[in-house]
């Protein structure tokens, strides 16, 4: 029914804001995603900016802090470290302004492994403060295979990593499980093309709920599709609300999302 409230209440842990260079994305902007948050009942969306991931990390993370401010009860930002991009300054940024609650990496992008000496701030820095990390996974990548998370966790086993797309076809599902199963420092988030119900239920079944995050890689996957994924997987109700919501409010601690529509989280003054 047209207008029906949704009756699933959300968090969207990988979304991004603006125009991607290598194809075309309609109504990439804050505005226009809050809108379509509003008729898929989710509350927040964490969110990187594409400039940021693709041409410049400063200038992309300075338009996903004009978005939470846009939008304060209803966005929350990643800070992009690139890892050839002074990810230091980055990091240093992300230091002072608590309008950032996490980190996002896209090591196949910027083609540099997970596991080299460039990223070894961001896993200092996550380790020491406990803030998260969402990191691009993609089956047999050299960069970020999901095998490869096992030695960031190894290294760093204070870390919280994301593993986003939960290594995207249903190989790396099957890899991305079997490293989440032997650290618990690793999660999985459930965006991407090939993703299905069933791989979602595999991910609840082998893991348990606690560790499996919803997320849409909206506006790139419409966010409805993504959450349908999971609304109408072989999941119980309290498993599905782990994955939807409960597990985003566990992981981010560090700097807490915002409630909501209506309930802004006190935001920082460092620009």
């Amino acid at each position: 029914m047209i207008g029906r409230r949704p009756q699933h209440r959300s968090i969207d842990v990988h979304a991004h804001l603006g125009p991607y260079s290598l194809f075309f994305i309609p109504a990439p902007d804050a505005a226009t995603m809050v809108a379509v948050m509003d008729r898929t009942g989710t509350d927040v969306t964490v969110l990187s900016a594409n400039r940021a991931i693709q041409q410049d990390a400063h200038l992309g993370n300075t338009q996903a802090l004009a978005a939470v401010d846009a939008f304060p009860d209803r966005i929350a930002a990643y800070a992009v470290i690139n890892p050839w991009q002074d990810p230091v300054r980055e990091l240093e940024r992300l230091t002072h302004d608590t309008r950032f609650v996490g980190i996002k990496v896209h090591p196949s992008l910027h083609r540099y492994p997970v596991t080299g000496a460039r990223y070894a701030a961001v896993w200092e820095f996550a380790e020491s403060t406990g803030c998260p990390v969402l990191s691009h996974s993609e089956h047999r990548s050299p960069y970020d295979t999901p095998a490869l998370f096992e030695t960031v966790a190894e290294r760093y086993p204070g870390t919280s990593v994301i593993l986003g797309h939960a290594g995207i076809t249903p190989a790396g599902v099957d890899e991305a499980i079997e490293a989440a199963g032997r650290y618990t420092s690793l999660w999985l988030e459930v965006c991407g093309s090939q993703m299905t119900g069933p791989l979602i239920r595999s991910m609840v079944d082998q893991l348990g709920s606690g560790r499996v995050l919803f997320g849409s890689d909206f506006p790139f996957i419409d966010q409805r599709m993504s959450l349908g994924r999971v609304v109408h997987a072989d999941l119980t109700q309290s498993q599905r609300e782990d994955v939807l919501s409960g597990n985003a409010r566990k992981l981010f601690r560090w700097r807490p999302l915002p409630d909501g529509p209506g309930t802004p989280r006190e935001q920082g003054v460092d620009r």
